[in-house]
Protein backbone atom coordinates (compact mmCIF):
# COMPACT_ATOMS: atom_id res chain seq x y z
CA UNK A 1 0.00 0.00 0.00
CA UNK A 2 1.05 3.44 -0.55
CA UNK A 3 1.39 6.14 2.09
CA UNK A 4 -0.93 9.01 1.64
CA UNK A 5 2.26 11.05 2.30
CA UNK A 6 4.21 10.12 -0.37
CA UNK A 7 1.66 11.35 -3.29
CA UNK A 8 2.43 14.43 -4.48
CA UNK A 9 -1.48 16.16 -4.10
CA UNK A 10 -2.76 19.78 -4.01
CA UNK A 11 -3.00 21.12 -0.70
CA UNK A 12 -6.16 20.75 1.59
CA UNK A 13 -8.22 24.12 2.38
CA UNK A 14 -6.07 24.07 6.18
CA UNK A 15 -2.98 23.40 4.85
CA UNK A 16 -3.22 26.48 1.48
CA UNK A 17 -4.32 28.45 5.18
CA UNK A 18 -1.35 27.65 6.87
CA UNK A 19 0.87 28.36 3.66
CA UNK A 20 -0.91 31.85 2.88
CA UNK A 21 -0.61 32.84 6.32
CA UNK A 22 3.30 32.39 6.57
CA UNK A 23 3.58 33.91 3.15
CA UNK A 24 1.76 36.66 3.99
CA UNK A 25 3.52 37.92 6.97
CA UNK A 26 6.76 38.34 4.58
CA UNK A 27 5.00 39.17 1.50
CA UNK A 28 1.59 41.25 2.34
CA UNK A 29 -0.72 41.69 -0.48
CA UNK A 30 1.53 41.16 -3.06
CA UNK A 31 0.56 37.40 -2.52
CA UNK A 32 -1.80 37.07 -5.27
CA UNK A 33 1.00 38.23 -7.18
CA UNK A 34 2.85 34.82 -6.62
CA UNK A 35 0.26 32.72 -8.14
CA UNK A 36 -1.16 34.89 -10.80
CA UNK A 37 1.47 35.53 -13.74
CA UNK A 38 4.70 36.53 -12.99
CA UNK A 39 5.75 33.98 -10.48
CA UNK A 40 9.05 33.88 -8.36
CA UNK A 41 11.02 36.54 -10.69
CA UNK A 42 13.44 36.03 -13.63
CA UNK A 43 14.24 32.32 -13.01
CA UNK A 44 10.26 31.41 -12.91
CA UNK A 45 9.25 33.63 -15.98
CA UNK A 46 10.24 33.52 -19.43
CA UNK A 47 7.99 36.30 -20.63
CA UNK A 48 4.61 33.98 -20.67
CA UNK A 49 1.76 34.93 -18.41
CA UNK A 50 1.96 31.43 -16.36
CA UNK A 51 0.06 30.18 -13.44
CA UNK A 52 1.75 28.73 -10.49
CA UNK A 53 0.64 26.15 -7.82
CA UNK A 54 1.47 25.01 -4.52
CA UNK A 55 1.58 21.04 -4.13
CA UNK A 56 2.26 18.89 -1.25
CA UNK A 57 5.01 15.80 -1.27
CA UNK A 58 6.46 13.81 1.78
CA UNK A 59 5.33 16.87 3.65
CA UNK A 60 6.93 19.32 1.69
CA UNK A 61 5.51 22.26 -0.21
CA UNK A 62 6.55 22.87 -4.09
CA UNK A 63 5.95 26.21 -5.91
CA UNK A 64 5.56 24.88 -9.37
CA UNK A 65 4.04 25.93 -13.06
CA UNK A 66 0.55 24.83 -14.03
CA UNK A 67 2.57 23.73 -16.97
CA UNK A 68 4.65 21.54 -15.50
CA UNK A 69 2.31 20.30 -12.97
CA UNK A 70 0.13 18.90 -16.21
CA UNK A 71 3.44 17.56 -17.47
CA UNK A 72 4.14 15.77 -14.97
CA UNK A 73 1.61 13.30 -14.87
CA UNK A 74 3.02 11.14 -17.39
CA UNK A 75 5.15 10.08 -14.77
CA UNK A 76 4.43 7.55 -12.01
CA UNK A 77 3.62 9.00 -8.51
CA UNK A 78 5.66 6.58 -7.40
CA UNK A 79 8.64 7.25 -9.45
CA UNK A 80 8.54 11.21 -9.04
CA UNK A 81 10.87 12.18 -5.99
CA UNK A 82 10.51 16.31 -6.61
CA UNK A 83 8.54 18.83 -8.74
CA UNK A 84 9.28 22.87 -8.64
CA UNK A 85 11.02 24.55 -5.86
CA UNK A 86 10.67 23.46 -2.37
CA UNK A 87 9.37 26.82 -0.70
CA UNK A 88 8.20 25.15 2.76
CA UNK A 89 7.58 21.95 5.20
CA UNK A 90 4.71 20.59 7.28
CA UNK A 91 6.28 19.87 10.47
CA UNK A 92 4.89 16.42 12.47
CA UNK A 93 2.83 18.71 14.34
CA UNK A 94 1.49 20.20 11.25
CA UNK A 95 2.77 23.57 11.79
CA UNK A 96 3.80 24.92 8.58
CA UNK A 97 7.59 26.34 8.24
CA UNK A 98 9.53 28.37 5.40
CA UNK A 99 12.53 26.57 3.97
CA UNK A 100 15.86 28.73 2.24
CA UNK A 101 14.13 27.32 -0.88
CA UNK A 102 11.64 30.13 -0.51
CA UNK A 103 14.02 32.97 -0.69
CA UNK A 104 13.62 34.07 -3.94
CA UNK A 105 10.62 33.79 -4.20
CA UNK A 106 9.92 36.32 -0.87
CA UNK A 107 12.91 38.09 -2.26
CA UNK A 108 11.26 39.05 -5.34
CA UNK A 109 7.53 40.17 -4.13
CA UNK A 110 9.03 41.24 -0.40
CA UNK A 111 7.03 43.99 1.51
CA UNK A 112 9.47 44.90 4.03
CA UNK A 113 13.37 44.57 3.38
CA UNK A 114 16.89 45.29 5.19
CA UNK A 115 19.69 45.69 3.95
CA UNK A 116 23.46 44.17 5.50
CA UNK A 117 26.57 46.10 5.30
CA UNK A 118 29.40 43.82 4.73
CA UNK A 119 31.04 43.57 7.24
CA UNK A 120 28.58 42.03 9.13
CA UNK A 121 27.15 39.64 6.26
CA UNK A 122 29.06 36.49 7.47
CA UNK A 123 28.19 37.40 11.01
CA UNK A 124 24.10 37.15 10.34
CA UNK A 125 25.25 34.05 7.55
CA UNK A 126 26.80 32.13 10.28
CA UNK A 127 23.03 32.57 12.27
CA UNK A 128 24.10 35.33 14.51
CA UNK A 129 21.10 38.35 15.23
CA UNK A 130 21.94 41.59 12.96
CA UNK A 131 22.90 44.45 15.40
CA UNK A 132 22.11 47.94 14.61
CA UNK A 133 25.76 48.51 13.29
CA UNK A 134 25.32 45.81 11.12
CA UNK A 135 22.07 47.79 9.15
CA UNK A 136 22.94 49.37 6.20
CA UNK A 137 19.32 50.19 5.27
CA UNK A 138 15.80 49.18 6.28
CA UNK A 139 12.10 49.72 4.52
CA UNK A 140 10.57 52.86 5.79
CA UNK A 141 7.40 52.05 8.13
CA UNK A 142 8.60 48.36 8.97
CA UNK A 143 6.71 47.18 11.88
CA UNK A 144 8.08 45.16 14.75
CA UNK A 145 7.27 41.37 13.84
CA UNK A 146 7.37 41.99 10.38
CA UNK A 147 9.02 39.40 7.90
CA UNK A 148 11.23 41.17 6.17
CA UNK A 149 13.93 39.56 3.59
CA UNK A 150 17.71 40.18 3.95
CA UNK A 151 19.83 41.53 1.46
CA UNK A 152 23.41 42.24 1.12
CA UNK A 153 23.75 45.94 -0.06
CA UNK A 154 24.49 44.61 -3.54
CA UNK A 155 21.02 43.43 -3.66
CA UNK A 156 21.40 39.79 -3.22
CA UNK A 157 19.25 37.66 -0.94
CA UNK A 158 20.82 36.06 2.47
CA UNK A 159 18.03 35.26 4.43
CA UNK A 160 15.02 36.25 6.19
CA UNK A 161 13.51 36.88 9.92
CA UNK A 162 11.46 38.82 11.88
CA UNK A 163 12.23 41.89 12.81
CA UNK A 164 12.70 42.88 16.32
CA UNK A 165 12.31 46.75 16.57
CA UNK A 166 10.27 48.79 13.94
CA UNK A 167 12.08 51.45 11.86
CA UNK A 168 12.06 54.23 14.34
CA UNK A 169 13.01 52.23 17.25
CA UNK A 170 16.04 51.44 15.11
CA UNK A 171 16.66 54.82 14.50
CA UNK A 172 16.86 55.67 18.31
CA UNK A 173 18.50 52.77 19.31
CA UNK A 174 21.92 51.88 20.57
CA UNK A 175 24.40 51.00 17.61
CA UNK A 176 25.17 47.71 19.37
CA UNK A 177 21.70 47.11 20.22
Amino acid sequence: KRKKENIMRPLEESEVAQVFEKLFKFIGKNLRNVLDTDGGGDDFNDGEGESFCFRLHKNRVYYVRDRVVKRATNISRDNLVTLGQNVGKFTHSGKFRLTIGALDLLAAHAKHKMWVKPTSEMSFLYGNHLLKSGLGRVTENTPTNQGVVILSMSDVPLGFGVCAKSTQDCRKADPSA
